[in-house]
């Protein structure tokens, strides 16, 4: 019922920049909250950011004052600026989505795809 999908991963060095995006498609009422995660080799996924309708944001502290986390509501996109990168930022990238379907019906998360995000020192 609802896609997600993310682009913009790739390879970087270390102090580069990198900008995801993540587009919902399908049958969306509203987005509640979307949000990123990333998945390094070995470790748990965890989160990135997430930003709510009400544009509230949220960073896990190794991220904060580096990556900001925005959100096109008629696009239904939401984009990570991801600057002053490090090799532990290397994973693969997650997009999450908690959809509306209606006035009544909230449904989720979706999950995308992943991008791969190489940081390189």
């Amino acid at each position: 019922q609802v896609q997600l999908v993310e682009s913009g991963g790739g390879l970087v060095q270390a102090g580069g920049s990198l900008r995801l995006s993540c587009a919902a498609s399908g049958s969306i009422f509203r987005i509640n909250v979307m949000g990123w995660y990333r998945q390094a080799p070995g470790k748990q996924r965890e989160l990135v950011a997430t930003i709510p309708s009400s544009g509230n944001t949220n960073y896990a502290d190794s991220v904060k004052g580096r990556f900001t986390i925005s959100r096109d509501n008629a696009k239904n996109t939401i984009y990570l600026q991801m600057n002053s990168l490090k090799p532990e930022d290397t994973a693969v990238y997650y997009c999450n989505a908690v959809v509306r379907l209606s006035t009544t019906r909230t449904t989720g998360p979706y999950w995308g795809q992943g991008t791969q995000v190489t940081v390189s020192s």
